[in-house]
């Protein structure tokens, strides 16, 4: 018999909904992967595959016995597992015992913190088929869903009923029970298309098996399947599909085999904006749409759906569906066109922001002020700051529109579409949309000046409000998506190399909670904001440049991420040698500078007891790169202040050559190490090189 074998397991389903399969198919393999390490079963490649309907794993070259073990461990101190005669007490015996040998063979080995008893514990490896079943059925508990059922009298939770359970450990059943069925080799096809069951006999047959049967099992072939069949669909239909990948995953977990199903609606909806029919399909059927030739969505809808009988019916069912949300659709958007956005705007009053905060009114007003004091930091034209203090007036007035309360997803655009319609400019209506980028870490930053502004006013005012309240983010939790919103900050003042003070800004955007009861003094939120801001520059940063690289100009200052960046930048293209070299003399600069009495170092020429000439070449060398970098840094040419502190580090390590700093001589040693002081004083300005590796 082979040394491995290929292990299958299934479980199979009342239909899980898409999010639950797609979470247990991430999850599953590292689970697996896990228990088979703690019982030391070597394995290849794991494989997951699921559907509706049921959840596999693939253990290819899965060893059918435990490796041997042979482990040296060590027990209590000499002293306690032997007495004063060297007989062994029951420590000895006890911890012999633990290794399965008898006293005599353990030993006393001297250790840093004395001399202790050890041993080897030796253990015959088993049979995988011992140990599979009782890991297996700990596996099937431990996956997490976010709801889980009880279906019986048992106390099993799973997302959904358990129907039947496949363990195959090449040709032979590896027997297990979970929520009271036990496993076998059978599993089912396509509810509709293939009854009755399917035998396996050895897991390589899995997949096509189950492929005969209508279930396509693997993923990524039922993703390619899905893919080709809707670009047919439309080719036939002289259209190009409206690709969504939200609607591809969704649907790939919705079906076990995906047929498409194409209906229609009438052309007389195509008067609605495309937002809203596009909206309207994904968001209640998750149905694709699709594009003419020129660019204008067609009165049609593609259906995923899982079985291809009856297609007449369901066609004629799913027009109907649709003709009804677009025709409510349509009522929205006419009643919404009715009133102005800015009458909206005392609407707001009634939507709450946050319990302490206010109301979604009193954040606008806020916004209102904050986005003329970050277009003077920003140094904005007077025209782009008044454009965005009309848009952060309008910005959030969609959110009391029947659209936007019945399409979540579309505040901003159904703004931007009724700010138009109504007669409001071009770049307000875009500053109505735009504010909300970027919306994730994918998304573009707002493409104009104004609707930046009204972004970051947006943001500051979320981070500042809620960390003024407690409200930080703790672990995973972030309920208010702070993280995304410091994200969304630090992307638009890079992408536009707005030089803003992230303290200046967060400080203005405090006052604008005047008469709100706040936890925090201004001090330590501006501080607290000031950590939460400077980790995840770190982040943005570390991948582009080397993760030291980073560090050492972030320690240098953080304030403002744009002036961060560029330093960054500076550092990372000189040559990596000369980095680390002057990383080298730098750490030993500081690291003596730390002794170093108050005072400015002196003219080492003027003391009693004589000097090297490399001391009196530092020195002077000193007051030079002080000058280059305190012009480099007034006109923020930081690749001059990183040329000139990387001609001076050759200097300083001559120096350490040739000096003997804590000389004997009390006046020329404190001298010296005031010297290293302000050499490693005048370089952390840009970056603390010490921090280099």
């Amino acid at each position: 018999m082979s040394d491995t074998q290929t292990l299958l397991v299934e479980i199979g389903v009342e239909e899980l909904p898409a999010s639950y399969v797609e979470n247990a198919l991430h999850v599953l393999p590292e689970l697996v992967k896990k228990r088979l390490g703690q019982l030391r079963l070597k394995h290849g490649d794991l494989r997951v595959f699921g559907t509706p309907r049921r959840v596999a794993l693939l253990v290819e070259g899965l060893a059918v016995r435990q490796d041997d073990l042979s482990e040296k461990l060590q027990g209590p101190s000499a002293k306690v597992a032997f007495d004063k005669d060297n007989k062994p007490t029951r420590a000895a015996e006890a911890f012999a015992s633990k290794l399965g040998c008898p006293v005599s063979e353990l030993q006393v080995v001297e250790t840093p913190k004395g001399a202790y008893v050890s041993g080897t514990r030796q253990e015959k490896g088993r049979d995988a088929r011992e140990l599979l079943g009782p890991m297996l059925a700990e596996v099937c508990a431990a996956i997490p869903f976010r709801k889980s059922m009880r279906w019986s009298d048992s106390d099993v939770t799973f997302g959904r009923p358990v129907r039947w359970l496949v363990a195959l450990l090449g040709s032979e059943v590896v027997p297990f029970e979970f929520a009271g069925l036990k496993t076998g080799n059978v599993t089912r096809g396509h509810r509709f298309l293939a009854g009755g069951e399917i035998v396996i006999r050895q897991p390589s047959e899995y997949v096509e098996s189950l492929r005969k049967a209508h279930v396509l099992v693997d993923v990524a072939e039922r993703r390619e399947m899905m893919l080709q069949r809707l670009r047919e669909a439309c080719t036939k239909a002289g259209v190009a599909l409206v690709e969504d990948d939200f609607l591809v995953r969704e649907n790939l977990f919705l079906v076990e085999e995906p047929y498409v199903i194409v209906g229609g609606f009438e052309p007389a909806f195509l008067a609605l904006p495309d937002d809203v029919i596009l909206a309207v399909a994904k968001g209640h059927q998750r149905y694709f749409c699709a594009r003419s030739a020129e660019g204008r969505l067609a009165p049609m809808y593609l259906a995923v759906a899982g079985t291809a009988e009856n297609v007449d019916n369901v066609r004629r069912g799913n027009d109907r569906v649709m003709r009804a949300r677009l025709s409510d659709a349509r009522f929205f958007f006419e009643e919404d066109l009715k009133v102005q956005l800015e009458q909206r705007r005392a609407q707001l009053k009634g939507i709450v922001f946050q319990d302490k905060l206010g109301s979604v009114l009193e954040k606008v007003e806020r916004m209102e002020r904050l986005v003329g004091k970050l277009g003077a930091m920003a140094g904005c034209s007077g025209t782009v700051i008044e454009t965005a203090q009309v848009g952060a007036g309008l910005c959030k007035c969609d959110l009391a529109t029947l659209m936007v309360g019945e399409f979540p997803e579309l505040q901003g655009e159904m703004g931007r579409v009724y700010a138009k319609g109504q007669g409001r400019s071009e770049a307000v209506a875009d500053v109505i949309r735009d504010h909300y980028q970027p919306k994730g870490a994918s998304d573009s930053t707002p493409p104009g000046d104004a609707a930046a502004l009204v972004s970051l006013a947006d943001r500051f005012d979320t981070l500042v409000g809620c960390f003024s309240i407690g409200l930080s983010p703790t672990g995973a939790a972030d309920p208010y998506a702070l993280r995304r919103a410091c994200l969304g900050v630090i992307r638009i003042l890079l992408d536009r190399s707005w030089g803003i003070s992230i303290r200046d800004a967060c400080r203005a955007a405090r006052d604008g909670f005047e008469g709100k009861k706040m936890e925090l003094g201004v001090d330590g939120l501006l501080s607290k904001l000031a950590d939460f801001f400077r980790d995840r520059l770190r982040g943005v940063l570390c991948e582009k440049y080397p993760n030291d690289v980073v560090d050492a100009c972030l320690a240098a200052g953080h304030d403002r991420p744009t002036d961060v960046r560029d330093r960054v930048a500076a550092l990372a293209v000189l040559d990596a040698s000369i980095r680390s070299k002057a990383g080298e003399v730098f750490k030993r600069a500081t690291n003596i500078a730390k002794e170093a009495p108050a005072g400015d170092p002196v003219d080492p020429g003027g003391l009693a007891g004589g000097t090297h000439d490399t001391e009196l070449a530092v020195y002077r060398a000193l007051g030079a790169l002080d000058a280059k970098l305190g012009e480099a840094q007034k006109a923020r040419d930081f690749p001059a202040a990183f040329a000139a502190i990387a001609d001076f580090a050759p200097l300083l390590g001559a120096y350490f050559d040739n000096v003997f700093v804590m000389t004997d001589d009390l006046i020329v040693r404190e001298n010296r190490l005031r010297l290293m002081r302000a050499i490693s004083e005048r370089s952390s300005g840009v970056a603390h090189f010490n921090l280099l590796t």
